[in-house]
């Protein structure tokens, strides 16, 4: 007689095989798809999006997850969090710099919003704009899935950090997207 237990390693090993696949097979299209021009007119949405508010907005999208981070298995959720780190979104004087990350290869976006704006905007929010904007991303449609999610976070931004008019406001952080072969 068989035991269960005995195949759960199994199953996860081969869970973690077909995600390295799924993951090296689709790096190469996914570094094509979001080209120089994509990124530029994607940084350019950012910064016309940043007038309208106090807060910064940091776009990553990735073509494939570390190694260190397929081997343990590590989330979308996980990867995004260590980003939003690395890249100091969390860093801004008002705390409300968000970071908007795509995992291309499993077309997963997360939303990582510093403690000033998510004091704001309950967590159920931001999963329903995430749900909204995968559409997108399971077509393929990549900058418009992430210009979606730019007017999203704006909008989100403005009615709780509105820009005053007669005030310059410096940009803390780049609006560039880290695009998939930079992150």
């Amino acid at each position: 007689m068989g035991s269960s237990n005995g195949s759960k390693p199994l199953l996860g090993t081969l869970r973690a095989l077909r995600r390295l696949a799924q993951h090296r097979w689709t790096e190469a299209a996914s570094r094509r798809a979001l080209s120089p021009q994509v990124l530029h007119r994607l940084g350019t949405h950012v910064s016309a999006s940043e007038q309208q508010h106090t807060g910064q907005i940091r776009v990553v999208a990735e073509a494939s997850l570390p190694w260190s981070y397929l081997h343990r298995q590590a989330s979308p959720r996980e990867r995004a969090i260590m980003l939003f780190s690395k890249y100091r979104v969390w860093d801004t004087e008002h705390n409300n710099g968000v970071l908007i990350y795509l995992l291309m290869p499993e077309h997963a976006i997360e939303i990582v919003a510093d403690r000033g704006l998510a004091r704001h905007i309950p967590p159920q929010e931001w999963q329903g704009l995430v749900r909204q904007m995968s559409t997108h991303f399971q077509q393929l449609q990549y900058e418009e899935g992430l210009i979606q999610a730019i007017d999203a976070v704006s909008q989100r931004l403005a009615r709780h950090f509105p820009r005053p008019g007669d005030t310059h406001q410096a940009n803390e952080l780049p609006d560039t997207p880290v695009g998939p072969s930079r992150a």
